[in-house]
């Protein structure tokens, strides 16, 4: 049975807002109490707002809903698209840079450096966990992290994220078995705690997220104990709660403030939720 009501854009939204307040922000741990969205002591984002996690996860969805071809083309103009009609903070210093100088996903894909095995391939896969078997997720998922991150951590690490989603949307298992599905499909300890900081590796996220989702039952909880780690929590908190948002295991109980709080402009709050609801109608109807 699929969920009937699941939320994985909009539960990267409210995670990546709050986790942006704590980002490599150690000193800030003492707010996370989910009163508030915080701002960060060093980088200019307003507090409520997504950054480079949310809105990058929107093209990849936009893409899938659109039913377009499933190419390096078709992603790589996603992602320029959706950045030029809302440029926003958030992304790494030389990636914003790069994005505001290029025009489209031609101009993207050729003068892209794609060899990172950071977290970007990770934090925006969430959404191609709707495909409807593994085998089509990590295809999916590969294509899109080799556009960035074509290394063998950058892409295994976008694969079990996806995979993440797609273990809860198609009720697979027990939340508690993640790690072990996981590990049957794509090569990693993700079955392992994490313990300690994030730094910028894309596995050390999922691995955080994954201990993150098997060993809370609320949303809030989960939340809390992303930010907790330390260090790149905002993609950690955001690759979670995609995932924990689609698990008839865990409570949703985001504090009503955080919703509300959450920006709403062209591409906010509202625009997510009928992003998602537009999403999972193509659960098990999408090739």
């Amino acid at each position: 049975m699929l969920l009937e009501l699941a939320m994985p854009s909009a539960g990267y939204a409210y995670a990546d807002a709050y986790g942006a307040g704590f980002e490599y922000a150690d000193e800030m741990i003492v707010n996370n109490d989910l009163s508030r969205y915080v701002e960060h002591p060093r980088f200019r984002l307003i507090s409520g707002s997504y950054t480079d996690d949310t809105q990058m996860s929107i093209a990849i969805a936009e893409v899938i809903v659109a039913q377009a071809p499933w190419t390096p083309e078709v992603l790589a103009d996603s992602f320029v698209r959706a950045f030029k009609r809302d440029e926003r903070e958030g992304y790494s210093r030389n990636f914003y840079h790069f994005l505001v100088e290029i025009q489209n996903g031609e101009e993207f894909l050729t003068k892209i450096n794609p060899d990172s095995d950071k977290s970007g391939g990770a934090m925006r896969a969430a959404p191609i966990g709707i495909y409807p078997t593994p085998e089509k997720v990590i295809e999916a998922a590969t294509i899109q992290a080799a556009i960035t991150h074509n290394t063998t951590d950058g892409i295994n690490a976008a694969v079990a994220a996806a995979l993440m989603s797609h273990y809860f949307i198609y009720r697979l298992g027990a939340k508690r078995k993640l790690g072990e599905f996981l590990q049957g499909y794509v090569s990693g300890e993700w079955a392992k705690p994490w313990e300690g900081k994030v730094k910028s590796k894309g596995w050390m996220s999922v691995r955080a997220a994954i201990t993150a989702v098997m060993r809370n039952d609320r949303m809030s909880e989960l939340l809390q104990d992303c930010i907790a780690f330390t260090g790149d929590v905002d993609t950690v908190a955001a690759i979670a709660l995609a995932a924990g948002s689609c698990s008839e295991e865990i409570t949703q109980d985001i504090p009503a403030h955080l919703v509300t709080g959450l920006e709403n402009g062209t591409y906010g709050r509202d625009y997510l939720i009928d992003l998602d609801k537009q999403l999972m109608s193509l659960a098990k109807n999408i090739s």
